[in-house]
């Protein structure tokens, strides 16, 4: 098993972070007439008549095939397969509102409790009948297989292909999820996005498939709009993704702007957006799905945002888990990291914000109907009722550790602005209040327009063992100087 760094984890957490909120971007969108112009967001609707950020059956099967990566068994033996078929047919048993016609016809054959290979056989047969089945319907979902295989890059191309072929037989399906997986691994473990010569020897057919993105990178994103299959779906994924700029002054802002071309392009809009989003995830990592997506995404079955978290670091974990037992754990014990008095404090420039180490969620403060968090916590640390919004972030000066730094936090403290907008109290913590918490807090300081220096000292006072690390300070100058007036 791989031993991934906090960046890696990061990139692993947003390929299923990154392809949800572009499936439930895309759905109010599908099959309708788009403007060039237009700016998505999670309106809902759709096909399916879906929830604002609820996502759609790529997510849902992108979902069964992750709960089986979870449990860190290898998803070639015949145990796991089956398990995977058995989630797409429970999925499909509780009549979703929108269905693949090939998907459709492939689980209504094959039955409410079928094998793995007598849903594959149900594939060929409905293969056999039309004469084609390369349908996008596969590809839409296979961003957890690279999660299973970081350290495997055959496994990834063997797997891919066999869990494509459990709903969709042709062969241009079947290379298309191994070559999107193949990208998504090479994304996570390196930070970067692939190009061909990277993952080409593990392909089949990579002379076809070189020229397939070559097509995709010297057109421009519009010319793919025939997207319903998969080598479509794939070009104009990779368009989307080649022809939009990296912004400068935020690379990480990558992501939205890419989902943003990817929707544009029309017609089977959630499956492209959900494509291009497992990539971009694993390029820029869930820290770059910005929070007000991730509060609102949920879907089959029954889950949310977090959710979808813990599947990533369970499946490259191999179900172990992190620190602490996180995230299968239910508690985590800080209070022997409390060093002294537990820390809890009402924000210097806002009182219905609270300051705040973990051991503030054993016995919240009445008023607080909202936790931000900076750390980990257990399952069921934040009582039931109190909507929970994590951020990835570490208490390390080393950049390489927090990816995406100035981002997060002038996400973060844009989350607190807007919950309080919303009329919410709410409590920011992390372990102990030394450094992540009084950051936040003096960025959403800043944000009510208060000095760096003001805010600092405000805080500081408020909380008298807080100790911002260095390369939180120097994040927070920046933010002083590049985001305070654009925030």
């Amino acid at each position: 098993m791989l031993h991934l760094a906090h960046a890696q984890t990061d990139r692993a957490c947003g390929v299923l972070l990154g392809s949800a909120a572009g499936d439930a971007l895309g759905a109010g969108y599908e099959f309708a007439r788009v403007s060039p112009d237009l700016v998505p967001e999670m309106i809902g609707g759709g096909l399916g008549n879906f929830a604002p950020g609820e996502w759609t059956d790529d997510t849902a099967q992108a979902v069964a095939i992750a709960q089986v990566v979870a449990t860190g068994r290898d998803l070639r033996d015949g145990e796991s397969m089956d398990e995977i078929a058995r989630g797409f047919a429970r999925w499909y048993a509780g009549d979703p509102p929108d269905v693949g016609i090939q998907t459709g016809a492939v689980l209504s054959r094959a039955g409410a409790t079928p094998s793995a290979a007598a849903m594959t056989a149900a594939a060929r047969e409905v293969h056999d009948r039309s004469g084609r089945s390369a349908g996008n319907g596969s590809l839409m979902r296979t961003g957890p297989v690279a999660l299973a295989y970081l350290d495997d890059p055959e496994g990834c191309v063997e797997t891919a292909m066999a869990i494509s072929a459990l709903t969709h037989f042709q062969d241009h399906a079947q290379e298309a999820c191994a070559l999107w997986s193949l990208m998504i691994r090479h994304a996570v473990l390196t930070g970067e996005i692939p190009v061909f010569d990277d993952v080409a020897r593990w392909m089949p057919n990579a002379a076809v498939w070189r020229e397939r993105l070559r097509n995709a990178e010297s057109r421009p994103p519009s010319d793919f709009a025939t997207n319903g299959w998969a080598v479509g779906a794939l070009q104009a994924a990779w368009s989307a993704i080649a022809h939009t700029p990296v912004p400068e002054a935020d690379p990480s802002r990558h992501l939205a702007d890419a989902l943003t071309t990817a929707i544009r392009i029309g017609h089977d809009t959630d499956t492209v957006a959900a494509i291009a989003g497992a990539l971009l995830g694993a390029r820029w990592g869930m820290t770059a799905v910005p929070a007000r997506w991730r509060r609102i995404l949920h879907g089959w079955p029954v889950i949310d945002s977090r959710e979808l978290e813990r599947l990533a670091v369970l499946g490259v974990t191999r179900g172990e888990g992190t620190k602490y037992g996180w995230p299968a754990v239910e508690h985590i014990d800080y209070v022997p990291l409390q060093y002294g008095r537990p820390a809890l404090a009402r924000h210097p420039h806002d009182d219905g914000v609270w300051l705040a180490g973990a051991t503030a969620l054993d016995r919240l403060p009445e008023d607080v109907d909202a936790v931000v968090t900076l750390c980990l916590t257990g399952r069921t640390q934040v009582p039931d009722g109190i909507e929970q919004i994590t951020f990835r972030l570490q208490d390390v000066a080393d950049p390489e550790s927090n990816p995406n730094l100035d981002a997060v936090l002038l996400d973060a403290a844009r989350t607190v602005r807007d919950l309080r907008r919303e009329g919410r109290t709410v409590l920011v913590h992390c372990v102990a209040a030394h450094s992540r918490t009084p950051t936040v807090g003096i960025a959403y300081a800043m944000l009510r327009d208060v000095p760096l220096a003001e805010a600092t000292a405000a805080v500081c006072r408020v909380l008298p063992a807080a100790s911002p690390n260095a390369g939180f300070r120097a994040a927070l100058a920046r933010f002083d100087n590049r985001w305070r007036n654009v925030a």
